[in-house]
């Protein structure tokens, strides 16, 4: 398994793609869905974001706390999970969830929103490899699908998971 450090220097380059690609759209690319059960780029862009602030990064602070929602240490990963951090990263494979209020991101106010927005994470994540850095140990969260992960697998989820959707960044582009 990677390290956090080497989790992080990849996660700052894929970062840095992804603001590359936004610099080069304009708004009306960044809101335009080819159709209602597809998300815009922009969607695409605030998922990402969110899903790291709200959900792997608290995980990784809630598992270092040792929070009353973590799970028994013996808990273990799906074989959806072994399989992903077997290989470092996610099957090249589409995975949709149906449109929903909960689920579906809103659509971006701006660009200035999605570059703070990037920029907000990347700063989190500096801090949280940090201090993952000097933990040897830490409690477990679950994950809907690839089980109870500690604090540093919660990390490196965050790195797999912005390259898994640079498949989607890419097939978005083209519609």
């Amino acid at each position: 398994m990677r390290s956090t450090a080497e989790a992080l220097q990849s996660f700052e380059a894929v970062v840095g793609r992804y603001f590359i690609e936004l610099d080069s759209l304009d708004m009306e690319q960044l809101i335009k869905k080819a159709n209602e059960e597809e998300w815009s780029i922009g969607q695409m862009y605030m998922h990402l974001i969110q899903s790291a602030q709200f959900m792997h990064l608290h995980n990784v602070d809630q598992c270092l706390a040792g929070s009353e929602a973590t799970v028994d240490a013996r808990e273990e990963k799906t074989e959806r999970g072994k399989e992903a951090f077997e290989l470092g990263s996610f099957p090249p494979v589409r995975i949709q969830v149906p449109a929903s209020p909960q689920y579906t991101p809103k659509q971006p106010e701006s660009k200035e929103q999605l570059t703070e927005g990037l920029r907000h994470v990347m700063e989190r994540m500096k801090r949280t490899e940090s201090a993952l850095s000097k933990v040897t140990e830490s409690k477990k969260m679950v994950h809907p699908r690839l089980g109870a992960l500690d604090a540093n697998e919660w990390f490196l989820l965050i790195d797999m998971h912005y390259r898994h959707h640079l498949l989607q960044l890419e097939r978005l582009k083209s519609l």
